[in-house]
């Protein structure tokens, strides 16, 4: 496996999550590029394979409605300040 000379921030959260698919021996790199790389790991947006496509579309849907939510209510607080 790769040598990792870079640092990522992840949550407690998905930290503990990684620590589950950690084998003996395996860095934190080692075990994300066995789950990015492994055909039936699915896509990494997917849950590492743990959504069916249903639900991981269903999340997409609702953070793209979420984004345009968003844009909406700045640009309105922007016009209301003007």
């Amino acid at each position: 496996m790769g040598v990792a000379d870079e640092q990522i921030r992840v949550s407690s959260t998905v930290k503990r999550r990684i620590e589950r698919y950690r084998r003996e021996g395996e860095s934190y790199n080692d075990v994300l590029e066995r789950l990015l790389m492994t055909e039936d790991a699915g896509d990494f947006e997917d849950g590492f394979g743990r959504w069916s496509a249903e639900d991981a579309e269903r999340v997409r849907d609702r953070r793209q409605r979420g984004k345009k939510d968003r844009k909406r209510r700045m640009r309105e607080r922007a016009e209301d300040a003007a």
